[in-house]
């Protein structure tokens, strides 16, 4: 099994972390018909948020975007390659996520998720999210840290 690494994303990595995550939500466009632009806008997060890329040999496999606020933060987006999945690429980037916040003294981790994508919303409850509201075609989801 290749070894991956996370490290902070920088300018260069916007097009193949675009790539990616249209890559790893590709499987939900036929089933989803309002699913949002997914990866739209990741320069701008590069440059205003915090934006950890996962690499195997050099490749952009994974990301995630995590927006800070006064009192909490919001895992805006992640996504995994999916030719690298169940490699714990996704686990890996929300520690890393987790251990941020910390640090930050962030005491929640916020998110929110489609309805019609209940694996993730079974994912997020293994990994210790709890469902706070369900409103229209979104689940949000909290994790208190």
């Amino acid at each position: 099994m290749a070894e991956w690494t996370i490290r902070r994303a920088v300018a260069h990595d916007a097009i193949p972390l675009e790539r990616c995550i249209d890559g790893a939500y590709a499987r939900y466009r036929d089933r989803i018909p309002d699913l949002p632009s997914v990866s739209e806008g990741v320069a701008d997060d590069i440059r205003s948020n915090l934006v950890w890329v996962a690499e195997v040999d050099s490749k952009v496999v994974g990301g995630l975007i995590l927006v800070l606020n006064d009192e909490h933060a919001i895992l805006a987006n992640i996504a995994v390659n999916p030719d690298y999945k169940g490699m714990g690429i996704g686990r890996g980037l929300i520690n890393q996520a987790e251990v941020h916040c910390r640090s930050l003294k962030k005491a929640e981790l916020r998110l929110s998720t489609h309805i019609d994508m209940p694996e993730n919303v079974r994912l997020y409850e293994h990994l210790g999210w709890n469902q706070i509201e369900s409103s229209g075609n979104k689940v949000r989801m909290t994790k208190l840290l």
